[in-house]
């Protein structure tokens, strides 16, 4: 026969209500009676009742989390990890939706009220328009942003400073001498309606050499389906006056430059200087100096605001940014 709450509660030696504030909020509950109501449900075989939670909560148990690309990359997957180890042991399960364009994350801001599968939605690193914003309110359903270009309609929100981040990296390049930098990016896809945080690391980059008289700023448009090296080496071979370092968009970017650079004889940081953005794990084992930021702090910072937001309660920062590090290792030098 299947145990029930009430053979659970007589196990432990606590009340029903007890066992049930254990297994659905075990973080109220004093650590000795947790594990004894725990061990009690574990020598029982006691499972709860999702559906049954839902129905008398009124919640679903699920935060919807809406990615651009895919969800291995690194970025999205270490978002995810960070959001997993916070909402795993609180109950809650983590739908992901990837958003290739601005119509695909329409459809879902309409389709939400219909199904009302989620407690919270989460988005990762790109915009939503108030008309979105509105139907979430509508519902009582918070918005959390992560890396987002606007905290507007927001409920709470983790990002870096982008722009800050790449002053950040062009004003250790102009320490160093450097005074002709480019800046190698991706434009973001005109078809896909969607604006993203990192493109105003562009505008930092512009802004840090403006406020240098005697540099000059060299932009790169790398194309994202392209060979960004090629790109990369095609600009430095056709300048008159090559710049003597070059800031990257990501790392993603700027590794593979580093290569073909080499590759081609050009050294690597004496001839010129490369800064990445992000630090992914191979940034280190190159040497690649980079600017850091933590996906995996961001997801587990998001996931507590997210929590705060569902039960109601109001954090002190609601919209708050983590700081960016800027890694020195062996790609940038005093120039020549």
């Amino acid at each position: 026969m299947k145990a029930s709450i009430q053979d659970v509660a007589r196990e432990a030696g606590v009340s029903v209500s007890t066992v049930s504030r254990t297994l659905s909020k075990p973080d109220l509950v004093l650590p000795g009676t947790r594990d004894k109501v725990l061990e009690a449900a574990r020598k029982l075989e006691y499972h709860t009742s999702r559906s049954a939670a839902a129905l008398k909560s009124g919640q679903s148990f699920r935060i919807a989390l809406l990615i651009s690309a895919r969800i291995n990359t690194w970025f999205n997957s270490s978002v995810f990890a960070g959001l997993d180890a916070v909402l795993h042991s609180r109950g809650y399960d983590i739908s992901v939706f990837p958003m290739s364009n601005a119509d695909n994350r329409h459809e879902f801001f309409e389709e939400l009220p219909v199904r009302r599968n989620a407690d919270a939605v989460i988005v990762n690193s790109f915009n939503i328009e108030p008309e979105e914003v509105r139907k979430l309110k509508h519902m009582g359903v918070p918005i959390i942003g992560i890396n987002i270009p606007s905290t507007q309609g927001f409920d709470a929100s983790i990002s870096i400073d982008d722009e800050q981040a790449m002053r950040m990296a062009v004003d250790h390049l102009l320490s160093l001498g450097h005074r002709r930098i480019a800046y190698a990016y991706a434009l973001p896809g005109s078809d896909s309606g969607l604006r993203f945080s990192a493109d105003s690391r562009l505008n930092g980059f512009l802004s840090a050499c403006a406020a240098e008289p005697q540099a000059i700023a060299e932009p790169i448009v790398l194309g994202r389906h392209d060979d960004s090296a090629d790109t990369v080496i095609s600009f430095i071979a056709g300048a008159a006056s090559p710049p003597t370092a070059i800031c990257f968009q990501d790392d993603d970017f700027a590794l593979p430059a580093l290569f073909r650079l080499r590759q081609y004889g050009h050294r690597v940081p004496q001839d010129i200087s490369l800064i990445g953005f992000d630090d992914i794990p191979f940034a280190q084992s190159i040497g690649l100096t980079t600017l850091r930021q933590d996906p995996f702090q961001l997801g587990k910072r998001a996931a507590e605001q997210t929590l705060d937001a569902i039960s109601g309660a109001t954090a002190e920062l609601r919209f708050e940014t983590q700081r960016v590090q800027l890694l020195l290792r062996e790609t940038t030098a005093v120039t020549a």
